[in-house]
């Protein structure tokens, strides 16, 4: 299969296995394959669809039909450090829904679009106003949907539960589903190929990982 082929970026190598001695080995960038990384390390900016992607894809309702989303934790941290680290975060998303806009106010996004069939302007616009490339951008999504800001993107990203069309064309697909940890995985990825997991870590006053 030629290098260059989408299927040629589908899956990350294995993680690294735990060191002895009580010491965990740092989740390094032998955990990405060396093509993603190269991708990754031109990012400025991740955008982000909702539904199977920040969310498990489910639709929940309280007992007066109220609509719930279920957001996990691990990816609004990943997502506030991407920011913090001057790595732009937007949302795209084709619903309305007042709980996921509740949840984009409280992680400090600022670029969001909701109600979106024809995603792909609506990211344009988003790439011109930060002077950005294509090859700059990196997108996660699950469906259909997505396959407009897929075929522009540098780095397109399926999540473990996307729909096949989706997944191959994508050029990483993350070993989480959308919903848990998939976008903190993505997170992880920019930051190891960007060489920023220690800036990061020292957020909390955590020394660098002695990998010597």
């Amino acid at each position: 299969m030629p290098a260059d082929h989408p299927s040629a970026y589908l899956q990350p190598e294995p993680a690294p296995q735990m060191e002895t001695e009580g010491k965990p080995l740092a989740f390094s960038a032998a955990a990405f394959s060396p093509a993603v990384l190269e991708l990754a390390s031109k990012i400025k900016m991740l955008v982000l669809d909702v539904d199977g992607v920040l969310t498990d894809g489910g639709l929940y309702y309280d007992p007066d039909g109220r609509e719930m989303k279920r957001f996990h934790a691990q990816d609004g941290l990943g997502v506030k450090m991407l920011l913090r680290l001057d790595i732009r975060v937007g949302v795209i998303t084709g619903l309305k829904s007042g709980a996921v806009s509740a949840r984009i106010r409280k992680l400090g996004i600022v670029d969001y679009a909701e109600g979106i069939d024809q995603k792909l302007p609506v990211l344009d616009a988003m790439r011109l106003k930060y002077g950005l490339d294509w090859s700059e951008i990196a997108y996660v999504g699950d469906d259909w949907i997505d396959l407009g800001p897929f075929s522009r993107v540098g780095l397109p990203i399926a999540v473990a539960n996307a729909q096949p069309e989706v997944k191959i064309r994508a050029r990483y697909i993350t070993m989480s589903c959308g919903g848990n940890g998939a976008v903190r995985e993505v997170a992880r990825l920019i930051l190891t190929a960007q060489n920023k997991i220690d800036q990061t870590l020292a957020h909390w006053s955590i020394p660098p990982f002695d990998r010597g």
